[in-house]
């Protein structure tokens, strides 16, 4: 496991979607709908994360923050919430945030700020650059190249290419792929996925280089090298 999660959130749909995308990419998750069950949650058996929404039933959920601070607890949190005013986001940094996202977002944005944070956290060192065969992508500069050639993609083409270099040779379905770059509530259609892979193909497949994403029929794509 990549670390212990906990995730508070009152809308039972985006609670059971975020607990089954963390899962899947390797946490072990921990739910609570409200502020009174994340706190008895928190002394029981501390995470290693919170994400944490504000609009909670009983409490805002910044006292969460705010308790946690007073009590010397440097557990990260990340506010994930519909607020999207400055001053809300200066608020929940005050309040002891360590960081601060908009719904509706993107899972593998939301990922990757979770395994930012439990790395600063730990003290570790960045992730490294993802290869495969002779792309690469480094996530931290938002660099992709492939054989020394520099690739310019636009942040959802970036997004996309990220979730299949971080599951090469496994078949992702589009619907993984739409919730991975656009969010489980975005209203974006599943075709948006094809129209995506045809820009990354036509971008990574210059200068006549060989074909590394490929479509399954009637599911989806995979990142491989080869033929059909």
């Amino acid at each position: 496991m990549e670390g212990r999660l906990l995730v508070v959130e009152d809308d039972p749909q985006v609670r059971g979607m975020l607990v089954r995308a963390l899962t899947y990419e390797g946490f072990e998750v921990e739910a609570a709908e409200d502020l009174a069950t994340a706190s008895s949650a928190l002394r029981a058996r501390p995470p290693d994360l919170v994400l944490l929404d504000l609009l909670l039933p009983d409490e805002d959920g910044l006292e969460l923050c705010r308790r946690a601070r007073a009590a010397g607890d440097a557990v990260p949190i990340l506010v994930v919430t519909a607020r999207d005013d400055i001053e809300d986001r200066v608020e929940g940094l005050d309040a002891g945030a360590d960081d601060y996202m908009v719904k509706p977002f993107s899972t593998a944005e939301l990922v990757a700020r979770v395994r930012s944070l439990l790395r600063r956290a730990r003290g570790g060192p960045p992730d490294g650059p993802l290869r495969f065969a002779d792309l690469t992508l480094d996530a931290e500069s938002r660099e992709v190249a492939r054989a020394g050639r520099e690739i310019e993609l636009t942040r959802r083409e970036f997004e996309l290419l990220e979730q299949f270099l971080r599951r090469p040779e496994r078949v992702l379905t589009r619907d993984e792929l739409l919730a991975d770059a656009w969010g489980v509530s975005s209203s974006v259609e599943t075709n948006a996925i094809d129209v995506y892979v045809g820009y990354l193909r036509r971008k990574l497949e210059e200068d006549d280089a060989p074909r590394l994403i490929w479509t399954v029929r009637g599911v989806g794509y995979v990142l491989r090298e080869g033929t059909e």
